[in-house]
């Protein structure tokens, strides 16, 4: 196909899909911004904030994400703006060496949020979608 409309989105080439990604990750930075303090608030715990991150930030992201073929740099810039959003909910780490406060490494970042990156979100996301269109022949009749 040429193009096709996916969830109101109609993407032509990689040079749509890239626009569309730039699209979800601009929307994702706005919904981070406007949570920002909340996600830095000592009134809540580092559970709940990232339950919001998953229930209000990562949707915004991933809206329509099952199209997407990522190239590194747009796997970079994902992955860019969740670690911003754990480094917000974790904040900062004491440096005991140095004796002073740093922020968390990209490492630090993957052990306390246990959960799978927001790249590897979006490819089982992909598999899945491939697999409901291999399907699709089978209840249409094709």
């Amino acid at each position: 196909m040429e193009e096709f409309k996916y969830l109101g989105t109609t993407l032509r080439n990689q040079k749509s899909i890239q626009e569309e990604i730039k699209r979800r990750l601009k929307s994702g930075n706005a919904s981070y911004q406007s949570m920002r303090n909340l996600l830095s608030s000592n009134l809540l715990s580092k559970n709940l904030k990232i339950k919001i991150y998953r229930t209000i930030i990562l949707p915004v992201v991933l809206y329509g994400c099952e199209t997407w073929l990522l190239t590194l740099r747009e796997e970079c810039r994902l992955r860019a703006l969740e670690n911003r959003v754990l480094r917000r909910i974790f904040g900062h780490k004491r440096d005991e060496e140095k004796k002073e406060w740093r922020k968390p490494h990209n490492e630090e970042l993957n052990y306390p949020y246990s959960s799978p990156n927001i790249v590897r979100v979006i490819k089982s996301r992909r598999m899945r979608w491939a697999g409901h269109v291999a399907r699709m022949g089978e209840w249409t009749g094709v």
